[in-house]
């Protein structure tokens, strides 16, 4: 993300310029120079998206900050790991797809109309994300490096290109339809349509699901081959559309250097609140401290013709509580 932002990438060499780039996503680099200011793109969505799925939760996401350079928490097969390496390789394919809709991309364009008919009340029409590319490109630079020994143990390397591959998944259900009205004085006498993706927000809270639900593997013998199986042999087989990790995770409570916790001392908790920010939750029982802050913000807003407005700046005192 801080170096790719401000490369030109119309050289190759730039590649080298990327940090933690496995060397067949080097050599992907400089075959598709095209593809790689999406790529950059898609790093600083995943971290955003990320946060702020997580923002209030004991493990909220910071550690992706310090990428490629991972702390514990997503260097090992834990469930952190599979939610964002999941993220990591939808956006990727989103980001592009949606690159080549928007003329971004030279080698592509807008999807190929959809193959189902039209309903009666539109037709095809508009410039549709380019999925199938976005697919079939990135999934070519997120599942690279887990296909080399180096990436670590094979278990390690199958359990990522599953969790790939459910990202890329979760994109492809978050494929819908968006239309546009034409016609005279807003009309809707004519109405074109094309698939169009969701926004990443919408994503990464159906991957969060999948975490909240993810199924601890281990990798063993079924037949001639070596497998990711549920730990618990009783329950059901893995599912190609369900999160799965290898260790179990800290509880994140207190800093823990060796598990990537960095605990959630000083973290702002609701004090009312039931969920995952709530203060009973999120300060693992060690109570919390309260203190009030002075909010200053714009208030008694005016529209005057034409065309500015003007505000007020008001100040309240709000209530804040964080973990002791």
């Amino acid at each position: 993300t801080v170096n790719g932002s401000s490369v030109g990438w119309n050289q190759t060499h730039h590649c080298k310029l990327l940090d933690g780039l496995a060397p067949e996503q080097l050599q992907l680099c400089r075959r598709n120079l095209e593809l790689m200011p999406s790529i950059v793109h898609a790093a600083a969505l995943t971290k955003a998206a990320c946060r702020g799925a997580f923002g209030d939760m004991r493990w909220n996401c910071s550690s992706i900050e310090s990428a490629p350079r991972f702390t514990p928490d997503l260097a090992k097969g834990t469930r952190e790991s599979a939610f964002v390496f999941s993220l990591a390789a939808g956006v990727v394919s989103h980001s592009i797809a949606r690159a080549c809709a928007s003329g971004e991309i030279p080698s592509c364009s807008c999807a190929p109309a959809p193959a189902e008919p039209p309903s009666p009340d539109f037709r095809w029409g508009g410039c549709g994300d380019n999925l199938r590319y976005g697919l079939h490109m990135g999934s070519a630079f997120s599942d690279a490096p887990m296909k080399s020994s180096r990436s670590g143990p094979q278990a390690f390397r199958l359990m990522h290109l599953h969790n790939n591959a459910v990202g890329r998944q979760a994109l492809v259900d978050a494929l819908e339809t968006k239309c546009k009205c034409h016609g005279v004085s807003g009309s809707c006498s004519v109405k074109t349509c094309w698939k169009g993706l969701h926004d990443i927000s919408h994503i990464a809270a159906e991957l969060k699901s999948k975490y909240l639900a993810a199924t601890k593997v281990t990798h063993r013998h079924v037949g001639t081959r070596r497998q990711l199986v549920p730990r618990e042999m009783d329950v059901r087989p893995v599912r190609e559309s369900e999160l799965v990790y290898l260790v179990s995770s800290s509880d994140y409570c207190t800093q823990n250097a060796k598990y990537g916790s960095f605990g959630t001392q000083d973290r702002q908790c609701n004090k009312t609140g039931s969920s995952s920010d709530s203060c009973n939750l999120m300060c693992c029982g060690r109570g919390y401290n309260g203190y009030t802050e002075r909010v200053v913000e714009r208030c008694q807003c005016r529209y005057h013709w034409c065309c500015y407005v003007t505000c007020k700046q008001c100040e309240r005192m709000v209530e804040r509580y964080v973990c002791k």
